[in-house]
């Protein structure tokens, strides 16, 4: 499945490092550069003697192309335990559940796609912000994720995990069409050509979808790709232009009352103007050399830097008429960005005293210049200004990682980061921040026996905060994080790898979403302890199973007497996997996915049911390249909820101090989609 390509000084470094994750190739690359020792693994399984902890790995591309995924985002869903759903419109960034973390919209999972991150700082609608609309499903590589603050090349928001995602430097000339209910259509197209002495890549999708709301979606969303590249992955250079487009009504999380009353039904709105508008554009490049000469030859140096410019405006109307019994709660929350930045490493296979040392240093750093607002709207319309904030944040961090091999069954990882982040508000909530954080990282591993590993971590992450919150002295500019876990890793049965993983996070201030005002927070300490397993079973080489669940205990630390349940903390969270690959002309996957049961309220006096879906996907692709798909989402039409929240808002004739609800947003009803899609 996956491809290691041995240019990387080690597996180790693969996993731990942004810009040397592009390791894991795949066919098309590897037909078009030649590598005559490239090894092929199942990502999943073959990580004894690579990896620092029992809860990291690679998605290859396959398998993201066999999950059943009804939105891009779902993608990531392929990384063990990681649950993305949605409670607004689809041009929206999903809600991300992982570990007994709501991380609402990526608070403390960092994404980046080719090394740029996507997670956004001093966000409009929520810190840490991961909006993956922009992504092309079909040029995705493959993806490298890890789980807790153990890793020393991962910085603000990877205290939960992290997810990286290599895109393609070439693939088959291909278009493809599908349709289906609910309104929905996509159109893609890509291919690439040798131009010099690379290979020069474009590609472009254009979508269409309405969803089964009453007021449609009416998203129309247009990604474009343009790629060039020369060399391997291990040697050579990426420059890669994007652009995205994204129009769409939004039918936000509804009060359950509004529903009883027949004021709207089971997928209907209160405001049928909510909606939004994106654009992202961004250039974007990647190097890596081997270095043959003077004292830092035989070790490796990877780099990339990138410009974006994020624009979006969210129009949200939450609370209804709690705050403006005349012209409505309406509100319009605006950014307009500027990210620019980069990051550098150096990897080399040491031998001191007889012992196999591999060391990595690198530094990564980031400038953000935003203007961000929020205004009182009515059916879109301004009239009146809330807070207008000019924001300019810069960054870096500085990190070195060594992996010592002591004996043949033992191993240690240690390492240390420190990053910095200075920022400036001039508007609304104006002031002068700067914070500094000192991270130690370690993980000793020992291989029991041939096939199995014990991993034992420790460390500390954090994510930053919102500046208009730091800068009030309302939150940390930093708030840090600490964990430790304890893993095993067994191959030891044919075909069956698992893992077992025991953990525990502290955060100093824990990131929640306020419902009333549609953004996260700072809020209060917080812990996590819980159990993941995840297990992987191919009885064929035609046939994989796969298997996740994560059982947590989420509580506040401190005396508040509000209660110490963490609201939105699902206790428990599942999927399984059924991949089906090679079987003559056929493919497909099967997935299940759940989130349990969780508090909506500090004192657990209201809580969430959670929610439960299968989905899959069959193809019959012919020697001709012509392929047939069909996708069928919410297999048993599940009435569940997506998402769901608690907070007092008001509806026409109600008291002046609104009524606490329970607020929903339904998962879809079963649909299905129609792909015909031809390679060239």
């Amino acid at each position: 499945m996956g491809r290691f390509v041995p240019g990387i000084t080690t597996a180790l470094l693969v996993l731990t490092s942004p810009a040397a994750f592009a390791a894991t190739d795949d066919a098309a690359d590897t037909a078009s550069n030649t590598v005559d020792d490239v090894l092929v693994t199942a990502a999943r399984r073959d990580l004894i003697g690579a990896a620092a902890t029992s809860s990291q790995g690679v998605v290859v591309k396959e398998e993201l192309e066999l999950l059943p995924a009804y939105r891009v985002g779902q993608m990531l869903e392929t990384v063990p335990g990681l649950v993305v759903t949605s409670h607004s419109g689809e041009g929206k960034a999903n809600q991300y559940l992982l570990r007994g973390f709501n991380l609402d919209h990526g608070t403390d999972m960092a994404t980046s796609v080719d090394g740029m991150p996507v997670n956004m700082r001093t966000h409009a609608h929520g810190q840490g912000y991961t909006d993956l609309n922009f992504v092309i499903p079909e040029l995705a590589r493959g993806i490298g994720y890890t789980k807790g603050p153990y890793f020393a090349a991962q910085g603000d928001f990877s205290a939960v995990g992290s997810i990286q995602m290599a895109y393609l430097d070439q693939l088959p000339a291909q278009v493809a069409l599908t349709a289906g209910t609910l309104g929905y259509q996509r159109a893609f197209a890509a291919g690439a050509t040798a131009l010099g002495a690379g290979q020069l890549m474009a590609g472009g999708e254009l979508v269409h979808y309405d969803g089964p709301w009453d007021h449609p979606d009416n998203l129309r969303k247009g990604n474009a790709v343009l790629r060039y590249s020369q060399g391997a992955r291990a040697d050579g250079f990426s420059v890669t232009a994007m652009y995205y487009r994204g129009l769409w009504n939004a039918t936000t999380d509804q009060p359950e009352r509004a529903i009883a009353q027949g004021l709207i039904g089971r997928y209907g709105t209160l405001d049928p103007t909510d909606g939004g508008q994106a654009r992202r554009m961004s250039l974007s490049g990647t190097f890596a050399m081997p270095v043959d000469a003077g004292w830092l030859a035989g070790g490796e140096v990877t780099a990339n830097a990138y410009v974006i410019n994020n624009q979006l405006t969210l129009w949200n109307n939450f609370t209804h008429f709690l705050d403006n019994p005349v012209q409505g709660d309406q509100h319009a929350q605006d950014e307009n960005r500027m990210v620019a930045g980069g990051a550098i490493s150096y990897s080399r296979p040491l031998n001191l005293l007889g012992l196999d040392h591999e060391v990595v240093a690198g530094l990564d750093t980031r400038f953000d210049d935003v203007h961000v607002d929020l205004r009182a709207t009515r059916a879109r319309v301004a009239y009146a200004q809330l807070s207008n904030d000019n924001v300019q944040e810069t960054g870096g961090g500085a990190y070195v990682q060594a992996t010592s091999h002591w004996t043949p069954w033992l191993r240690t990882v240690v390492g240390m980061r420190e990053d910095y982040l200075a920022a400036t508000d001039h508007g609304s909530n104006a002031g002068v921040v700067a914070a500094r954080l000192f991270q130690p990282k370690g993980s000793a591993i020992a291989t029991l026996w041939q096939g199995t590993e014990v991993y034992l971590s420790a460390g500390r992450g954090f994510h930053s905060d919102d500046v208009r919150g730091a800068s009030q002295g309302n939150a940390p500019l930093l708030a840090k994080a600490d964990g430790e876990e304890v893993g095993i890793r067994s191959t030891i049965l044919p075909n069956l790898t698992a893992t077992l993983t025991a953990f525990q996070m502290d955060f100093v201030s824990e990131l929640t979403y306020d419902a009333d005002v549609g953004q996260t927070e700072a809020g209060r300490p917080s812990r996590r302890r819980g159990v993941e397993l995840n297990t992987t079973y191919n009885p064929f080489s035609w046939l994989e199973f796969y298997g996740s669940v994560a059982f947590s205990h989420a509580r506040y630390t401190d005396s508040d007497p509000a209660g110490s349940f963490i609201p939105d903390a699902p206790k428990l969270i599942g999927s399984l996997g059924i991949y089906l690959r090679d079987l003559g002309p056929w493919s497909g996957g099967v997935e299940y996915r759940y989130f349990g049961a969780h508090p909506l309220v500090e004192d657990n006096s209201v809580h969430s049911a959670g929610s439960q879906e299968w989905n899959l996907t069959a193809n019959y692709t012919l020697q001709s390249g012509l392929r047939f798909g069909i996708g069928l989402y919410n297999v048993f039409d599940s009435k569940d909820d997506a998402a769901d929240y608690y907070y007092t808002d008001r509806l026409k004739g109600e008291p002046a101090e609104g009524v606490g609800d329970l607020h929903a947003h339904p998962l879809e009803p079963r649909s299905v989609r129609f792909t015909v899609a031809q390679s060239f």
